[in-house]
């Protein structure tokens, strides 16, 4: 399954995880900030594990 997305139509063509409206950039972030994997899936339900590695 492919986890990255890019489509001009969403988010204005910025890499999105499995084609929703939340770019890789955010879950980077999260990542960058010292957030856990927990953390970030608590604060994106929608999210799944895979997404975050």
């Amino acid at each position: 399954m492919n986890r990255i997305a890019i489509d001009t139509a969403v988010m204005g063509g910025k890499a999105c995880i499995r084609g929703m409206r939340l770019t890789v950039g955010t879950v980077v972030g999260l990542l960058a900030a010292g957030r856990s994997h927990a953390e970030s899936l608590e604060a994106y339900p929608y999210l799944e594990r895979a997404d975050i590695d």
